[in-house]
């Protein structure tokens, strides 16, 4: 018995996820074009000969249904017997959905098994989160009468009320300016002159009054002395003073030399992109000699983006800012962290940044 299996965690309710198992059109935009067969109830002829790891069409018919959590199929493809079954699992952010097939009679060649696997594994992964998606939208009301998400706010800007006559709002504008300008006018003309003394300008030598005695003046005899004064021999003496920082101060001495880098580092990928939202991949990897216990990538959303399921880490969101941490890495050994985002624009946006220890994760 061989098999052959794949799983998704999805952000839509199991209700929607059993539509696109179920609805022929919707199944043959994900995975495979269907048509019935023509007086057989519960058997759909899928068209999977031009699919990798099939060699023809499969002929299957539903065995058992568990609406809407379990589908089972009977597959026949060119005489090859298998079992095919689809489980739908509620999760906290919408459910889970695994396929899984087991032959029956016949067996698939090592050709034929790898990339039928990846088949299934890409259908789940990026085609079918894009129709999901898209069937979400196809579910909003957008009618503006009936009100909702998008019924029309009061806008309040910097410019003004919506609706208000500019040139009434000009005229306001200006009659303000004018008040103001008239107002600073009268404080500078009432405001006291400056009473702050100027200081005098040093005297000259030449300029030094002399003492009408009838002797010579002292001043002038002062002025032409060769004997230095006071504060000319404090200038000029070689002692040196208490302020130069001969020795190191307290505040130098305290400053602890900075710790070595972390020896973790990080590597961003996008794992899939799909209509509205993509799935983000972070593998931490410890090159050292020794595990590490603290560590943290900080990823930054674009706006407009939010986490729906992590996988890998605990973390924490703060605004568009999520942090993830978890357990010890070994070293030589790394950790993978997965995680769903949904973004409201149908083209989605990989994150602003990625950082872990403020070095930049790799490939982003």
């Amino acid at each position: 018995m061989i098999e052959i299996g794949a799983q998704v965690d999805l952000s839509h309710p199991a209700e929607r996820v059993w539509r696109a198992l179920t609805d022929r059109e919707l199944l043959g935009r994900w995975f495979a074009e269907a048509e019935t067969v023509e007086g057989v109830a519960d058997r759909l002829l899928l068209h999977t000969a031009d699919l990798p790891g099939f060699e023809a069409d499969v002929e299957v018919e539903v065995t058992e249904r568990q609406e809407p959590h379990l589908l089972v199929l009977a597959c026949d493809e060119a005489g090859r017997l298998s079992e095919l079954t689809c489980a739908v699992t509620a999760t906290k952010q919408g459910c889970r959905l695994e396929l899984r097939e087991v032959s029956t009679h016949g067996a698939w060649s090592a050709e034929q098994h790898d990339p039928r696997e990846q088949q299934f594994r890409q259908a789940l992964t990026v085609r079918l989160p894009a129709i999901l998606d898209w069937l979400a939208f196809q579910q909003v009301d957008l009618r503006r009468a009936d009100g909702g998400m998008t019924a029309e706010l009061p806008l309040v800007g910097v410019r003004g009320r919506a609706g208000r006559n500019p040139r009434r709002r000009r005229t306001i504008v200006a009659a303000a300016a004018g008040a103001v300008l008239v107002a600073g006018t009268a404080a500078w003309v009432t405001l006291p002159p400056d009473t702050t003394p100027v200081a005098a300008p040093a005297p000259e030598a030449t300029a030094t009054p002399t003492v009408t005695t009838g002797r010579p003046a002292v001043a002038s005899t002062a002025t032409s002395s060769a004997r230095p004064s006071r504060t000319t021999t404090a200038s000029a003496t070689t002692r040196p003073t208490r302020t130069p920082s001969a020795k190191p101060s307290r505040t130098a001495a305290s400053v602890a030399p900075p710790s070595p880098p972390t020896p973790v580092a990080a590597r961003y990928e996008t794992d899939s992109s799909r209509l509205f939202g993509y799935t983000g991949e972070i593998v931490v990897g410890n090159p050292g000699s020794a595990p590490v216990a603290d560590w943290a990538v900080v990823v930054t959303l674009a706006e407009g983006t939010t986490v729906d399921d992590v996988d890998g880490a605990n973390w924490r969101q703060d605004g568009l800012t999520i942090t993830f941490t978890g357990d010890a890495v070994v070293a030589g050994g790394s950790r993978t962290i997965s995680f769903d985002v949904r973004d409201s624009r149908p083209k989605a946006r990989e994150p602003e940044s990625c950082t872990i220890g403020g070095q930049q994760c790799a490939g982003l």
